[in-house]
């Protein structure tokens, strides 16, 4: 269960899901926003995590195979964790970062993507249908559903973990949503406040996460072997 809430912290680290945030701050009426946002956000990813789950449960699969294969994908996981901290730690990844930029600034300014400009509309039926399209599943998000299918719960059980997985995952706009429902002219200020400081922290925190994630996964897989 550890790792399940584990994997839905890490697949609520969405940079995508922070900009539409950010965006729809910004506008005019932006709970009635952030709310068609997440519904949609709900519809997709509880639906696709329940498809994923149960399809996963009635595979032809042998146990063997299973019982096999598992262990070693933790392990591969925890060695791609290591060395993302690695590469996050030496400073690569700042370097290929700043690379993306200046060629990104040497290309002709083609404006904010499109559901950036959906969003400024300010209609919470488009932020209901943006919030569906983009909340499509990743790694964090297929690995922490495989967490739950092994777990073998009743299916009621089920049901909720996969839930309250989604609930997790999406706290980056559950929590600013509460917030600014509770205190309008506060959570704007608090935010900014709040980017700031995980940007200057941010390097020191992704080396530290991603050192433990690739730790666990590893112990997690060699104990699965032995």
């Amino acid at each position: 269960m550890g790792q399940v809430i584990l994997l839905s912290l890490t697949a609520s680290l969405n940079p995508t899901l922070v900009a539409a945030t950010t965006v729809m701050l910004l506008l005019d009426k932006p709970a009635k926003l952030m709310l068609g946002y997440l519904l949609g956000a709900y519809l997709t990813s509880i639906t696709l995590g329940l498809v994923i789950v149960f399809s996963a449960s009635n595979s032809s699969t042998t146990n063997t195979t299973e019982n096999t294969l598992s262990p070693a994908v933790d392990i591969a996981l925890g060695v791609i964790g290591l060395v993302a901290a690695w590469v996050v730690w030496s400073g690569r990844e700042e370097r290929y970062r700043e690379r993306r930029q200046a060629r990104k600034a040497a290309k002709p300014d083609k404006g904010p993507p499109r559901w950036q400009r959906e969003l400024s509309k300010g209609s919470a039926r488009t932020t209901f249908l943006v919030g569906m399209l983009l909340t499509l599943p990743g790694a964090s998000y297929l690995a922490g559903l495989d967490e739950i299918n092994k777990l073998n719960y009743s299916t009621t059980v089920t049901v909720l973990l996969v839930i309250g997985f989604n609930l997790v995952m999406l706290w980056l706009l559950e929590v600013p949503l509460v917030s600014f429902l509770i205190a309008p002219d506060w959570t704007p200020r608090a935010i900014e406040r709040a980017k700031l400081w995980i940007s200057r922290h941010s390097h020191t925190f992704a080396v530290r996460g991603l050192t433990l994630f690739g730790v666990l996964m590893i112990i997690k897989g060699i104990i699965g072997l032995t």
